[in-house]
């Protein structure tokens, strides 16, 4: 019989066989792990609703994402060292002492290209398919490790707790409002998404976060009826006002005493001039708290969602805005809030407010001091912060702390801000720049 070489032998084969299955695994728990965690937990979920067994189970193994990696890693890196361990002894059988050098290189080669990057590539490309298909094996992996993976997960966290890092798996680092806002801004960056669309999503997702102090109408602002005029002066005023809705106050404009419905108003009256009880003297012994509304007060701190739910409870579009001493701070509309969403909404009776957003030569924009910092930087893409000022003038004189003379120049947060006119303490006209 023909004598066998002896490096191709049974065992030659053996372990040849070992360390390609083994690098077939180690691409398994690569491309498993990749996918795990760059799939998009709202996609599974779709999958899951619509009857997909296994997306239901990669949406559960994704819940714990510590003892998840855990056990992928821990499998990855025993097959890794294995194959490499190997593959060591299998080119020093061949090549002696050099095979190590030459199983390092080989091995490398072997473990980046077809156990790291090739999967890792098809997981991205394939997220939540490649995530749904391989969850019930992954779930085997984890029952299996789990003794294990508790250990290392103790270790772990003794060992940060030492540096006075504190951990909680439980916890997510991104709330799923900031996730999705989050996305919506990526997307609109990469031009996937329109700006108008981008937007609206925004704003919807905000209302949770706003407050109606935000967005109200000033009380400086709020045209009101005084219960003491006679019936006419209260009739010419509401056909003259743009408004339907007018709060009717007595003595001083602070005093509310009901909210007057233009066409409560206009059939009350209709009444007593054309009914069978219409006399002149009954017209004019009109009272408009006859007809007059209860008010709705709402605090200023109620966030626009729950001041949204209440109006669609109560039946009404209506609400007067108080602050903590009951004090009159202004008026917000169901109108209001939904512009939030969709923007700007007018109808033929509105007064339409000229806004001039065209920059100037130098890139500078002449704005109103009272328009809102969300409507300037939804307008020209800025990112001005409201956490202190909801309206430009108010974000100026709160940096400058004090109320600037017209003419001088401020800079803050990257922009430069001229006020451009004054009117006693209010800032009615502010030039902004931004700076390169």
């Amino acid at each position: 019989m023909p004598e066998i070489d002896p490096l191709l032998d049974a065992s030659f084969w053996i372990t040849a066989g070992a360390i390609l299955a083994l690098l077939l695994l180690s691409a398994f728990f690569s491309g498993s792990e990749t996918a795990l965690t760059a799939a998009s937990r709202g996609k599974l979920r779709t999958q899951a609703d619509r009857g997909s067994a296994m997306a239901d189970k990669a949406l559960k193994l994704t819940e714990d994402s510590e003892r998840l990696i855990g056990s992928v890693l821990l499998g990855n890196n025993l097959v890794n060292i294995l194959a490499a361990s190997l593959a060591t002894s299998l080119f020093t059988r061949a090549f002696g002492e050099s095979g190590v050098a030459l199983a390092t290189l080989v091995m490398t080669l072997l473990v980046l290209i077809f156990a790291e990057v090739l999967p890792k590539t098809y997981a991205i490309t394939n997220a939540e398919k490649a995530a749904a298909a391989v969850s019930p094996m992954i779930a085997l992996v984890i029952l299996v490790f789990a003794p294990v993976v508790s250990m290392v997960q103790v270790l772990v966290r003794g060992m940060l707790r030492v540096f006075g890092v504190q951990t909680d798996p439980d916890s997510a680092v991104l709330s799923a409002r900031e996730e999705i806002a989050g996305a919506i801004t990526l997307g609109h960056s990469e031009g996937a998404v329109e700006k108008e669309h981008r937007d609206r999503l925004l704003g919807a997702l905000d209302l949770g976060e706003r407050t109606v102090e935000e967005i109200m109408l000033h009380r400086s602002s709020i045209e009101m009826i005084d219960a003491e005029e006679d019936s006419e002066a209260i009739l010419s005023q509401l056909l003259q006002s743009p408004h339907t809705r007018l709060p009717v106050y007595r003595g001083e404009p602070e005093n509310i005493i009901g909210v007057a419905h233009a066409k409560d108003v206009l059939r009350a009256m209709d009444r007593l001039m054309r009914g069978p009880e219409a006399s002149a003297s009954g017209l004019a012994a009109f009272s408009i708290i006859d007809v007059a509304m209860k008010p709705y007060f709402v605090p200023e701190t109620t966030t626009l969602d729950d001041q949204m739910r209440q109006f669609l409870r109560r039946h009404t579009h209506f609400a007067l805005v108080v602050d903590e001493y009951g004090a009159l701070q202004g008026l917000i509309t169901l109108e209001d809030i939904l512009e939030e969403i969709v923007g700007e909404i007018t109808d033929e009776f509105d007064v339409e407010e000229e806004v001039n957003l065209t920059p100037g030569a130098d890139g500078s924009y002449l704005i109103d001091g009272g328009m809102t910092i969300r409507d300037l930087n939804r307008a020209t893409d800025w990112n001005l912060p409201d956490e202190e000022a909801n309206t430009v003038a108010g974000l100026v004189i709160h940096e400058a702390q004090m109320i600037p003379e017209e003419g001088q120049v401020f800079s803050f947060h990257g922009f430069r801000f001229e006020v451009a006119e004054r009117q006693q303490n209010r800032l009615t006209q502010i030039r902004v720049r931004k700076l390169l």
